[in-house]
């Protein structure tokens, strides 16, 4: 798309919000690329759509459902990423009897690019975990947690740079606080870092040394915590840092709507999103990129129903 066509655009819809005027290592000020991000979290093993009958969600969620979508997005998309913030494992009996087996080899047949790890996912420990690796044909990445003295050392990353269209995109995870969530036994030697600083220091790196365009963290620590106000979460990370650009929530179920905003270190937008649980929606953001970044305000999230 010309520059001429995407202002126009822009006049027309009114929808596009500017994020602080960040200037692109990778391409032209007059090429308009456009980047789609789907995103998932707290699946929690939940394969098959709710019954007719339940009397919160009937007939939603799926995956059947949600790869059909994800399918459709991709043909009428150029460059489309499928993300998801943690707690795949765990909820219902696909995971008792198969391990984590299938909910990988789904996410697998979906073309997952990249996911971090949530509380649940230890639920088999992290042997159990790293057992079914192989099932996926993703990566998994988390920088908070330390696992230098686990069978996870080198396999789950701090941060991975995906490039798409000439658009360099650093993707980062955090996960939250495993004592008290979880066994001890279960998650080892796994050692946890405070968020808010291993991001200040990972934000850094892809966006000043890696010069990544986009900078995405995956997060697990939870979107807002109205009971226990100083506890670290979505919120207080947007403003407590700078470079991100979009977090993708998980670990509290916070239904979305839409994506919100939140002002950083330097007074420059982040976008925050989290899509509830189980399945029943798809998170999806539009990111327009010239020389600065710019998103579709208008784009809601995707009722899997």
């Amino acid at each position: 798309m010309k520059r001429r066509d995407f202002l126009q655009k822009t006049v027309a819809s009114s929808a596009l919000l500017s994020l602080g005027g960040i200037t692109l290592s990778s391409f032209s000020a007059l090429e308009t690329k456009k980047i789609t991000v789907l995103h998932t979290n707290d699946v929690h093993s939940h394969i098959d759509p709710f019954p007719a009958d339940h009397p919160r969600n009937p007939n939603m969620g799926g995956a059947a459902r949600r790869a059909s979508i994800i399918e459709q997005i991709r043909k009428e998309e150029k460059n489309v990423l499928l993300l998801d913030a943690g707690d795949i494992f765990q909820g219902t009996p696909y995971f008792n009897y198969y391990g984590g087996e299938l909910e990988f080899k789904l996410m697998s047949m979906m073309q997952y690019d990249l996911a971090t790890m949530g509380n649940h996912d230890f639920d088999n420990g992290i042997d159990g975990f790293h057992a079914q690796l192989g099932h996926a044909s993703f990566d998994f990445v988390s920088a908070n947690y330390d696992f230098r003295n686990t069978v996870l050392d080198g396999i789950v990353k701090p941060y991975k740079i995906i490039t798409k269209d000439g658009i360099k995109i650093g993707i980062f995870g955090l996960g939250v606080e495993l004592d008290g969530l979880v066994d001890k036994k279960l998650y080892k030697e796994t050692v946890y870092n405070n968020p808010i600083e291993v991001a200040q220091s990972m934000t850094k790196k892809l966006k000043e040394d890696e010069k990544c365009d986009l900078v995405i963290c995956l997060s697990h620590i939870g979107f807002k915590y109205k009971n226990e106000p100083e506890k670290v979460c979505d919120i207080m990370l947007a403003q407590q840092t700078k470079n991100i650009d979009l977090i993708i929530g998980g670990h509290t179920h916070t239904f979305l709507d839409k994506p919100i905003l939140e002002k950083n270190l330097e007074g420059k937008d982040v976008i925050i999103n989290q899509v509830g649980c189980f399945g029943i929606n798809l998170g999806r953001i539009d990111f327009y990129l010239t020389d600065d970044v710019t998103y579709d305000s208008t784009t809601k999230n995707i009722i899997l129903g």
